[in-house]
């Protein structure tokens, strides 16, 4: 018996086909709820038609994603175009630049759940000519405006992972001398605090660092994400040495920027790091080197059976890249803003008791050094914690550690 999901847009019951559960129904939610638009402007069942070649008057095509510039769904409110069916990127480009040329719509994206191309139609005294575009607009926003996003205009998200599989893939099929998972990760992981310190150091209403715009350079978008690790590095140079750099290509930083630069990473439900450790280690290469990440579900368990406060101390002794250390500091930080509500702390005491609580009550072990690092840099751009993660193997003796990591987990 042929397996059925029901359709993220219409609710209507379709074969769970691959590209159906993988690419058609991924980017459907993701068009929803991460660039806002309304499920009444996506037409995915019955699905829209669009031309196959100049001669089709029948409108032959099936397109697998229809979105519109508002609920009246016609030819000529249609807006943007989704190709999940072409199995290679190559393909897809082709396809989507027939029915961009064809119908009214003047963006395109081909998607077929690990690999994503932008494309928009632009309209000249010469012909149609194509673009390659970082993203597409939000919602309401104008293709011109592309990147440009206020640190309060950044969105949330569940989940990060097929985003990360973008990335990866990207990455492995660009970078020339360095395609292992495990070689791109830390450099995958930098950039990621530059995205994080971004977002913590941009005043709300202020235009982030950290973007793509639809007229810029991948030299230019590269160079302003370095500057920023140099930042990162600057503000925590007990994390970070003189030497670490972001050794990715122009186009493979300008890529990243894309691909998760409208996302909020330090208010998102998941631990962002974690994600990209599952997706760039695969689960036989974490267990062989006993690397397994608690699932988020289970640590959010933990900590509503222990319901630590700020008077608590949390230890973790093999922390990885930090996932409980972080969510269990968020945990405590949202008990100390409810009590601050109670008690009318203003807004100066209640980050003191933060920054208190993360110097103070958290510490972390991990024997793998890349992974004690990235959990110090994550726990010190979110909430300075990273005083308390030290390299060292928690089941030697704790004579065998430094006089420091002694002293701070004694404590």
């Amino acid at each position: 018996m042929t397996r059925k999901i029901n359709d993220y847009i219409s609710g209507i019951e379709v074969n769970a086909k691959p590209e159906e559960v993988f690419a058609t129904q991924v980017f459907s939610k993701r068009l929803v709820e991460d660039y806002g638009y309304p499920k009444k402007n996506i037409q995915t069942r019955p699905q829209f038609h669009v031309k196959a070649r100049p001669s089709d008057t029948k409108k032959e095509y099936p397109v697998d994603i229809a979105v519109f510039n508002s609920s009246k769904k016609t030819d000529k409110t249609l807006n943007i175009i989704v190709e999940c069916k072409a199995p290679n990127i190559k393909k897809g480009r082709s396809q989507l630049e027939t029915y961009l040329t064809l119908s009214n719509a003047r963006i395109g994206v081909w998607f077929n759940g690990k690999e994503i191309l932008y494309l928009l139609k632009e309209i000249t005294k010469s012909g149609v000519l194509f673009k390659e575009l970082p993203n597409i607009p939000l919602y309401g926003q104008r293709v011109e405006d592309l990147g440009l996003f206020k640190r309060n205009s950044l969105k949330t998200t569940h989940n990060l992972k097929s985003v990360f599989e973008e990335i990866r893939n990207y990455l492995a099929a660009n970078n020339t001398g360095s395609t292992l998972d495990t070689e791109l990760l830390p450099q995958v992981i930098n950039i990621l605090f530059c995205k994080i310190y971004d977002e913590k150091f941009t005043p709300p209403e202020s235009v982030v660092q950290f973007r793509a715009g639809i007229d810029e350079t991948d030299k230019d978008i590269a160079e302003r994400i370095r500057a920023l690790f140099t930042k990162v590095k600057n503000e925590y140079a007990d994390v970070f040495s003189a030497e670490d750099q972001i050794k990715f290509t122009d186009s493979s930083i300008a890529f990243i920027a894309s691909a998760i630069g409208m996302y909020c990473l330090c208010d998102t439900e998941r631990d962002v790091v974690a994600d990209a450790f599952e997706v760039f280690i695969t689960p036989s290469l974490r267990g062989g080197q006993g690397q397994f990440f608690t699932p988020r579900n289970v640590v959010k368990m933990l900590l509503e059976m222990t319901a630590p406060t700020m008077n608590d101390k949390i230890l973790d002794p093999a922390c990885g890249s930090g996932g409980f250390l972080v969510e269990a500091l968020r945990y405590v930080w949202r008990s100390i803003e409810k009590e601050g509500a109670v008690l009318s702390w203003n807004s100066s005491e209640i980050e003191r008791r933060k920054t208190k609580t993360a110097e103070s009550n958290f510490k972390g072990i991990d024997k793998e050094s890349f992974l004690s690092k990235t959990t110090k840099a994550y726990m010190a751009i979110l909430g300075d914690g990273r005083g308390g993660v030290f390299c060292e193997n928690s089941l030697e003796n704790p004579k065998k550690w430094s006089k420091k990591a002694q002293y701070e987990i004694a404590d």
